[in-house]
């Protein structure tokens, strides 16, 4: 017998940028809000903060609307108001990133948190968790 996972569903026509995105994945969390924190999204998905335990499905519907979202012009946002606080040792190397997301080029935050999504389920280096990802 097949046990059915948790389905837990992300609405990409409900926002429109990263606090957006974190507001409406906070909703479904039980008694935990996060606050668009990259580092502590992959915590959040290790499991204790209000997902489902034996792992879920995280379907992730408008996924395209949220492709242009969370693409580089909110990836360049995302890194200047992280500037300041960046230590002097990997400033440059940040900088670089922020140039690419400025011209266009690179990985988006889109990008970022389907690959920290990813590395929660089938095939990634933290599938013990089972988060299986559903875009559409």
């Amino acid at each position: 017998m097949t046990r059915e996972l948790p389905v837990l569903i992300v609405d990409g026509t409900r926002f429109s940028d990263l606090d957006g995105f974190a507001r409406e994945f906070s909703g479904l969390l039980s008694g935990y809000t996060w606050r668009g924190n990259l580092d502590a999204f992959n915590d959040v998905l290790r499991g204790g903060f209000g997902t489902p335990e034996d792992g879920w499905i995280l379907r992730w519907v408008g996924s395209e609307t949220s492709r242009t979202a969370l693409g580089h012009a909110e990836t360049a946002r995302r890194l200047e108001r992280l500037l300041p606080g960046v230590d002097p040792s990997n400033r440059a190397a940040f900088e670089a990133r922020l140039d690419d997301a400025q011209r266009g080029e690179g990985p988006t935050l889109f990008d970022e948190i389907v690959d920290i999504i990813r590395d929660h389920g089938p095939g990634g280096q933290q599938s013990a968790d089972g988060i299986v990802l559903e875009l559409s």
